[in-house]
């Protein structure tokens, strides 16, 4: 069972779950499932405030119809070299995440399957591509999935790395979650200095800097959720 996918029936069960308020690890230990198996379910399918089971059932259709349709065949040919605008772009790609504040060999590995033909590598397909240990790919991977950039699917006896369609959506989600955690802890703090206070007032202004910025970024979210459900269902 723990192997196994989900079914219809478990994400109902979650989603009644989740509306009652119980925790991930009561939801999983009802279902007989891992917990981290209950938190990657409702991270990849809306969050603890959007997942809803029939959308999480068609989510996970589509992505195994995306998968039939580009099969896994180790690292795609345009990794090998052979088309230096392709090898440019991967480096670019990199330099920009860089830039932006990535680790470099983190950056390297999510461009790495990001641009992969069905957007999924193993280990040791990641290995052989960035000439790297293990335990580096391993690192790199950490990180990734804390922020939800990144899913693992258990493939026989290894695992394999997957960035989907929907990793866009899951990482500005959880941006805006972060956003209202600022916005109220600032707002608490501001509470307790007084706002006729220097430190009050800068709290209170950050509490509605961040409560606005994440507000907005909640709807960006959804806004592109309904219009990739639309794309779908065409």
């Amino acid at each position: 069972m723990p192997g196994d996918r989900l079914t219809a029936e478990e994400r109902r069960r979650i989603a009644e779950g989740v509306s009652a308020g119980l925790t991930y690890a009561e939801i999983a230990r009802r279902l007989g499932r891992p917990r981290s198996t209950v938190t990657r379910e409702i991270a990849r399918n809306g969050g603890p405030h959007g997942y809803l089971a029939a959308r999480a059932q068609q989510a996970t259709s589509w992505r195994a119809r995306r998968r039939r349709r580009a099969p896994h065949t180790g690292v795609p040919a345009a990794h090998a070299g052979d088309t230096p605008t392709v090898r440019e772009f991967e480096e670019r790609f990199v330099a920009m995440m860089i830039e932006s504040g990535m680790a470099p060999m983190t950056a390297k590995v999510f461009a790495a399957l990001f641009i992969s033909e069905g957007g999924s590598l193993t280990t040791a397909e990641l290995v052989r591509h960035l000439q790297v240990s293990p335990a580096t790919i391993s690192h790199a991977i950490r990180w990734l999935e804390l922020r939800e950039m990144v899913t693992r699917e258990r493939e026989a006896r290894r695992m394999r790395y997957v960035v989907d369609v929907d990793v866009w959506y899951r990482t500005w989600s959880a941006s805006a979650r972060s956003m209202a955690m600022w916005a109220a802890t600032a707002r608490h703090g501001a509470g307790i200095f007084g706002t006729g206070t220097p430190t009050g007032d800068r709290l209170h202004t950050t509490s509605q800097f961040f409560e606005l910025l994440g507000h907005d970024m909640a709807q960006a979210a959804e806004h592109w959720r309904q219009a990739l459900s639309m794309q779908r269902r065409r």
